[in-house]
């Protein structure tokens, strides 16, 4: 648990921060994962890693460092429970067979794969963010949260078809950019 008497040299204290920018960042943290008590864990973390910084001064832009850190960890997350996800992304490969999926799903940690994953989930997570909100929270809702298309109408109270044209233009999008991604590694 964070102390919350710990000070940086201009003397604020982590409880500073925390007051300063605890409810934003739980509402940003919130609307990327599927229940509360998700982002009250991965803001726990965040403030955690906050309380580990050896020099908190030298952060220059404390509300991005600490969005940085949500984003790094939401993306560790949804990386240990999304293997279905990773399966609408691979491409094959007609010289080798190479199949994406194979490297971000392998059992083998080496750098390279490890690089790999780091890329495809920074990539991933970049190219949500480029999404209308109405398609980055259907294909969140569906694909990292499990949430059925008629679960997702039915909360937006919007029609089906409207939900499921959202998923398709955010699937679209994500494939073009990811695709980017893989030609960049292996072509």
């Amino acid at each position: 648990m964070l102390s919350q008497g710990m000070t940086t040299d201009t003397g604020n204290t982590i409880g500073d921060t925390i007051k300063e920018y605890g409810k934003r960042l739980f509402g940003f943290i919130r609307n990327k994962v599927r229940s509360e008590e998700d982002a009250e864990d991965i803001l726990q973390d965040v403030w955690y890693q906050l309380s580990n910084v050896i020099n908190i001064d030298e952060i220059d832009q404390m509300s991005g460092w600490l969005h940085q850190v949500a984003r790094n960890k939401i993306i560790d997350k949804y990386r240990k429970k999304t293997p279905e996800l990773i399966e609408d992304f691979n491409y094959e490969d007609d010289d080798d067979g190479f199949n994406m999926g194979e490297i971000l799903l392998a059992d083998n940690y080496t750098p390279e794969t490890e690089y790999i994953r780091e890329a495809f989930w920074k990539e991933l997570f970049l190219a949500l963010e480029e999404l209308p909100e109405n398609q980055r929270q259907v294909f969140v809702w569906n694909e990292l949260e499990d949430l059925t298309l008629q679960d997702i109408a039915n909360r937006t109270n919007e029609n089906l078809k409207t939900i499921i044209s959202r998923k398709g233009y955010a699937v679209k999008h994500l494939r073009k950019r990811m695709k980017r991604l893989y030609d960049e590694f292996f072509n």
